[in-house]
């Protein structure tokens, strides 16, 4: 195996391609020492460019980024878009078309197509299949990435390799009949859950927008809406919020920080729209609870 930055395409194999539509190589890129296989790590590439067909088939896990993301469908713009945690299947040898409407973090996975010799494995690699939800192939994608930014050594190639052994033996098994919610997840979902909810407090002033917490969940943020409210009585907005506005009545209990900091701080837009949350919150200003607890 190795581990390289920008690849040279000298040989036209998938990723080889890939790099000279995008202009630009993988980040990081890692190959068996026989060719039947590529994974690589693209990041930050934006608008819109035709990839001409591949030699093998492509498995695509988006790790990061924009929620819109787009494919050529017929004769416009596909209605369904792309977001963190889901996975593509591009055939081998089909041209197509993406729209990239802001920074993107993905990751590939090319076979060699002698491999793929059943019929039903064929058949699943003879269309293409376009965002579908994969928390297998997207936690498979974020384990081998953080191994090969660790340092070289013999353990951890043998771990990488049995990692890319999995994320191979997966996309060649195709997406599953039945949806994760059709068998009992919720030890799954209570360790995500907390896991997530913990983060937010550590972090209150950060962006916990509803589709990273989702990709940290490694599901759709339509279902993690559904699973968190259900465990919470809460939306993750409003639980958001709820951790923000704590944090706010301990700051101005505890501290003589101003008003406009505290907001700033806590992430709030402006000072007005603090103070109009926490009147709700509280039932009371910001600056008559502080004149009340440290009276």
């Amino acid at each position: 195996m190795a581990r390289t930055g920008v690849e040279t395409p000298h040989v036209w194999h998938g990723e080889a391609i890939i790099a000279d539509t995008l202009k630009r190589g993988p980040e990081v890129s890692l190959a068996s020492t026989d060719g039947r296989w590529r994974f690589s790590r693209w990041r930050q590439f934006v608008g819109s460019y035709a990839l001409p067909g591949l030699p093998d088939p492509l498995f695509v896990v988006q790790l990061a980024g924009k929620t819109s993301v787009r494919t050529w469908d017929r004769d416009g713009w596909s209605e369904d878009a792309s977001y963190p945690g889901a996975a593509t299947i591009v055939p081998a040898t089909m041209a197509t078309r993406w729209l990239v409407d802001g920074e993107l973090d993905v990751v590939t996975l090319s076979i060699d197509a002698d491999e793929l010799r059943s019929a039903a494995v064929l058949d699943q690699f003879s269309h293409m299949r376009f965002a579908f939800n994969d928390p297998l192939g997207s936690a498979l994608s974020r384990q081998i990435l953080s191994e090969l930014y660790e340092p070289e050594s013999g353990a951890r190639d043998i771990y990488v390799a049995s990692l890319i052994d999995a994320l191979k033996h997966h996309m060649m098994r195709g997406p599953r009949k039945t949806l994760a919610t059709d068998f009992p997840t919720s030890a799954f979902s209570s360790y995500r859950i907390h896991h997530i909810m913990d983060s937010v407090r550590q972090k209150p002033e950060a962006e916990h927008n509803l589709e990273s917490m989702a990709a940290k969940a490694g599901i759709t943020p339509s279902h993690f809406c559904r699973v968190f409210r259900k465990a919470t009585n809460m939306t993750p907005h409003q639980f958001v919020l709820k951790v923000r506005l704590e944090r706010a009545e301990q700051l101005l209990s505890q501290s003589a920080t101003p008003m406009n900091a505290i907001a700033e701080m806590l992430g709030f837009s402006s000072q007005s729209s603090f103070n109009r949350a926490f009147l709700r919150f509280a039932g009371e200003t910001p600056s008559s609870y502080r004149n009340r607890r440290l009276a």
